[in-house]
């Protein structure tokens, strides 16, 4: 793709890429008569001999109520908040027979005369003698037989609680059976209300481009990325009227591939979960049936989204317990999804090798030390500010080391750097490389001394004088620069020669990008270059949190997925990820262990993120965090004690002897006391050995502040 291609104005709100800026590489896009299979969350295969559409169709017209946050919303069923009292099955299926034995008797003893014939007397006395010899009694005899029929299978069925019965066993087993003889399709609401004929541009008049649409949704040349891409580009051009009649004849062009992607691409090439980009949903598991959930949680799906996505997401679990098959990867799949439908932006960071997507889900393919990378990572982050450069570039060297050793300062560290970044910038144009850079913090005369000779022909007296305050700084005690050149070179390795170089810049990918519906991948070094990748990936997030905050346009929602945050949690990291929020962003962040963290910034960390996830095999001080962010709450106890009972006549004595000898156990009395107490929603050792293997603790927060209880997801289902 030319570095000059647009977006389309209607799908992204316009606006030409920045040549900094790295656009997405082209991706083979099906073409329009033949689009992605529809990617309705693999409900099964359409019939052969049924309509094209029909299964897109049946998704988007299948219900999505309002639910708690975190639950999957798609044909979703609310549930009672308390749970109802449930008699056990064994008592209920035994007082159920009894009823109906019982019921079934009375009624031989009454059919058979062998009660006499009182119960006939209402037949007898409200009916006149005439007749009783004509086919009028007859009809009425049978009626009142039914009638006292149905008044006994009333009086027993309450008895015996069958309704119960019903609710519990025969009508599920009627719905599977149902369900395998093949459920007829559901009809198609009323067409105000049917959202498969685009009511909302009829509404504002675009009929024929609402006719458009909806032919082609039964046609089966959509898929929903087509459906939210296009609902997208209609929101954009919305806000300013002057683009409908733009939007309206692209789509009478070009149908349900109208306002595509800047890579062309209309879907992924596979998925591996269940998504619903109508409600920007991804479904990671469901909430366990256990009686450490809330009733209402139990058996519901569970989901993440941007909605939830936006507080930030960290996630903590040993090796192999699922964070990146079961959580990284469908989310980071969700939000590739979704930037193909032009609703978000999302950087996806991790080891190379770590699998988190295949290379063709991504528009920009960041492979540091990789010779065959195409794209360089802009270690500036884009800016042309050298004070804001020279902060993130502080953070991602030695963020780590704040209050760990003597002059690891991250604004005495950004304050040297920025002494040397502006002069650069304004001798050259351009931002040092890494060697340059290195160079000029080991105070080499040579580089400084040309650095010096290009300011003084330049007339930049008062960057001179920054360079002075560095040269004397230099060579005072505890002066930061040796510490960043040693960090430095870490990356000044022959591995990564062809990389961070300042000189090409239409090949460096920047963060700025995250205005426009980009998908970038960052892979890094970790085999042989354990620090630095570990001071990339911090560098990465300090860039991230800068880069979000600092957008104009916030319309899309921009997400970074790290997944090992190992040791890129710092002070300012903490900060930067509290103003992700009102910033439409959002990260994952996962960890092997909280121990990764200083031990002053574990519980900023757990506080400053919204969603939290415990993965099974978490250790108990992991553990012991998690409980204590997640509080306690009010719930009832009942104590039973067993008081032996003391006999003193002789028959009571008698029976009692006879029951000890039959059950060996004396005979007592329980007494039992309610109280309402305090207790731990999960305790420390119930995270560390009560999450069985495939499963995690999650709790959740939206943006607009309502929280749910940590729920128990059993992630493979």
């Amino acid at each position: 793709m030319d570095i000059e291609r647009t977006h389309d104005a209607t799908a992204t709100g316009g606006g030409r890429l920045p040549r900094q800026a790295v656009p997405p590489r082209p991706a083979a896009a099906p073409p329009p008569s033949a689009p992605p299979a529809v990617g309705t969350q693999g409900e099964g295969a359409p019939a052969p001999d049924g309509p094209p559409g029909a299964p897109f169709l049946a998704w988007l017209r299948t219900p999505r109520p309002q639910a708690a946050p975190g639950v999957w919303a798609f044909a979703h069923r609310p549930r009672p908040a308390e749970e109802p009292v449930r008699a056990p099955a064994r008592q209920l299926l035994g007082g159920a027979l009894i009823a109906l034995l019982s019921c079934w008797l009375l009624w031989s003893l009454l059919w058979n005369s062998f009660l006499g014939g009182l119960w006939m007397w209402p037949l007898f006395n409200f009916t006149a003698e005439s007749w009783r010899s004509g086919m009028t009694f007859v009809v009425l005899s049978y009626g009142y037989y039914a009638l006292t029929a149905a008044l006994l299978l009333f009086f027993f069925g309450r008895l015996g609680r069958w309704p119960e019965v019903w609710r519990r066993w025969g009508a599920p087993l009627v719905r599977r059976l149902w369900d395998d003889g093949g459920e007829p399709p559901p009809a198609a609401p009323a067409p105000r209300e049917d959202p498969a004929e685009w009511p909302r541009l009829r509404a504002a008049g675009a009929h024929d481009a609402a006719d458009r649409l909806a032919a082609d949704a039964r046609a089966g040349l959509m898929n929903d990325v087509d459906h939210a891409r296009v609902e997208r580009a209609w929101e954009a051009a919305t806000t300013r009227p002057g683009r409908l009649a733009a939007f309206t004849d692209t789509v009478l062009r070009h149908g349900a591939a109208a306002c595509p992607h800047p890579s062309g691409a209309r879907d992924l090439a596979v998925r591996t979960a269940r998504h619903d980009l109508v409600a920007r949903q991804v479904r990671i598991g469901t909430a366990a049936d256990d009686r450490r959930n809330p009733y209402a949680h139990r058996g519901t799906g569970c989901a993440l989204g941007p909605g939830l996505l936006g507080t930030s997401l960290l996630a903590v679990g040993p090796p192999g317990s699922g964070k990146t098959d079961r959580l990284v990867r469908p989310v980071l799949e969700s939000l590739c999804l979704q930037a193909l439908a032009g609703r978000a932006a999302v950087v996806a960071v991790g080891a190379a090798g770590a699998d988190l997507a295949p290379d063709g889900a991504f528009d920009v393919v960041v492979k540091i030390g990789r010779p065959d990378s195409e794209y360089d990572l802009d270690l500036y982050g884009g800016t042309d500010d050298p004070d804001e450069a020279a902060g993130v570039l502080a953070e991602g060297l030695v963020g780590d080391l704040a209050g760990t050793r003597p002059g690891a300062d991250g604004r005495r560290a950004a304050t040297a750097l920025a002494q040397l970044l502006g002069p650069y910038r304004a001798a050259h144009g351009r931002f040092p490389s890494v060697p340059g850079l290195r160079e000029l913090l080991d105070g080499d005369p040579g580089a400084l001394g040309a650095l010096r000779a290009a300011l003084t022909a330049g007339g930049q007296d008062g960057l001179l004088r920054e360079l002075d305050a560095r040269e004397r700084q230099a060579g005072r005690p505890g002066d930061v620069a040796p510490l960043l050149a040693d960090r430095l070179a870490l990356l000044d390795r022959p591995a990564f020669a062809g990389f961070f170089d300042t000189t090409h810049p239409g090949r460096t990918f920047s963060l700025r990008t995250l205005e426009h519906p980009l998908r970038v991948r960052v892979d890094l070094p970790e085999r042989g270059h354990a620090e630095a990748s570990r001071m990339l990936a911090r560098l990465v997030l300090a860039q991230f949190t800068e880069c979000a905050a600092s957008r104009a346009d916030r319309s899309l929602f921009a997400c970074l997925v790290l997944d090992d945050a190992t040791s890129a949690v710092t002070f300012e990291s903490v900060r930067g990820l509290q103003r992700l929020r009102s910033a439409h962003a959002g990260a994952v962040l996962a960890l092997r262990t909280l121990d990764d963290v200083p031990e002053a910034l574990r519980g900023p960390l757990l506080g400053s993120v919204g969603c939290r996830m415990a993965f099974s095999g978490v250790t108990t001080w992991d553990g012991a965090l998690f409980a204590e962010v997640w509080g306690k709450e009010w719930v009832e106890t009942r104590d039973v004690t067993d008081r032996q009972v003391v006999a003193h006549d002789p028959f009571s004595r008698t029976m009692h002897v006879l029951r000890r000898l039959i059950s060996g156990r004396a005979v007592t009395a329980q007494s039992v006391t309610v109280r309402t107490v305090e207790r731990e929603r999960w305790s420390a050792s119930e995270l560390a050995h009560a999450v069985p293997p495939g499963h995690a603790v999650l709790s959740v927060t939206s943006v607009g502040g309502t929280a749910a209880p940590p729920v128990l997801v059993d992630l493979r289902r």
